[in-house]
């Protein structure tokens, strides 16, 4: 068992706070993706977990052991950081070998060890390699099969893939996931790429200002983001926010009254591709300011009264700066925010 509970932890470098009282649990097995912008404490709560970093207060536990006060190579568990990290004068044979040559594993146990893990991660034919004949995802591919080669109960990785291009991002991210669920290790994955984060975890604690904003599956944190942070950093383009106030528990919104969970200032919540355009008789306006062209939709900005918004529309809607269409959400697509705290409300009876 490799569960992990992150227990009220904290850390201030002075008078900064850098963690506010992190509470996590990870199962065994899961894959959770740390995502958030820099600064927001993601790297540093890994260090502490690592133990690389003293924390000022809480507790990390391991498996149902306190490795708090561990140092981190009593703690089970390996890293992958940003930028590889394999020795230059080593082959990839010993590069892959390294933890286990420090285990003092018996000769036999390390060939075999390296020659699975490099087959997981398709560099079995690159072992009498050095790092120096290897391109910038073959030598990622050495720093994951050497952290998998000594079999950790805890892998942590440290935004891994964001020194790879575009192309070699998306297939490296492919071939990880799928390397890790045949590995079936508890995996802590840090991470500024939302796309990274929604196709490689199971669940994605979104980190701000030193605290968890919200920690669900991929999806509901798509949908049904718990604060206006979550909704505005996941998504690309990121969730329109609306400003309305509702009265009897109803907006208006052009020809549409929509039910409101209270009456007041609130923040409509909806996704560019989560609105349809209309007629003016069931919808509301919109008047297009930009039109982008992206092959399998053409992303349109404009202006719902003072808001400036994003549709993602059909790539068949005509339209071009000036035009007004009428559009209207989807059902059981709108979120409903409170515009003084930016956290979700309930949904309108």
């Amino acid at each position: 068992m490799a569960e992990i509970r992150i227990e009220n932890v904290k850390k201030e470098f002075g008078t900064t706070r850098a963690l506010a009282d992190i509470e996590l649990t990870i199962a065994d097995r899961e894959f959770v993706a740390l995502l958030g912008p820099s600064g927001c404490g993601k790297t540093t709560l890994l260090r502490i977990i690592a133990g690389l970093e003293a924390r000022s207060a809480g507790r990390v536990v391991i498996g149902g052991r306190d490795v708090s006060d561990l140092p981190p190579r009593a703690r089970g568990l390996a890293m992958v950081f940003q930028n590889y990290a394999v020795f230059p004068h080593l082959t990839v044979f010993e590069n892959v070998a390294f933890g286990l040559r420090m285990a003092k594993a018996d000769d036999a146990r390390v060939k075999r060890q390296v020659e699975r893990t490099a087959a997981l991660m398709h560099i079995e034919g690159l072992l009498q390699r050095y790092p120096a004949q290897l391109s910038g995802g073959q030598r990622q591919r050495v720093a994951v099969a050497r952290a998998l080669a000594v079999e950790p109960a805890v892998l942590l990785m440290d935004e891994p893939l964001s020194n790879l291009d575009a192309l070699l991002r998306m297939e490296m991210r492919a071939e990880l996931k799928g390397v890790l669920q045949a590995a079936g290790t508890t995996t802590i994955y840090v991470t500024h790429d939302q796309t990274e984060a929604m196709g490689l975890a199971d669940r994605i604690a979104v980190m701000h200002g030193g605290v968890i904003e919200q920690c669900a599956p991929p999806m509901e944190i798509y949908r049904r983001p718990a604060t206006t942070f979550v909704g505005g950093f996941v998504g690309n383009p990121p969730m329109n926010f609306i400003k309305r106030s509702a009265t009897g528990r109803s907006v208006r919104l052009g020809a549409l009254a929509l039910p409101a969970p209270r009456d007041g200032a609130l923040l409509m919540g909806i996704r560019p591709e989560d609105v349809a355009v209309s007629d003016a008789a069931h919808g509301f306006p919109f008047d297009v300011t930009v039109v982008e062209p992206l092959g399998a939709q053409t992303l349109l900005t404009g202006r719902v009264d003072g808001d400036t918004i994003r549709v993602a529309a059909p790539p068949e809607v005509e339209a071009r700066a000036g035009t007004r269409l009428h559009l209207r959400p989807l059902d059981g697509r709108v979120r409903w925010m409170d515009p003084e705290s930016g956290k979700a409300l309930p949904h309108a009876a």
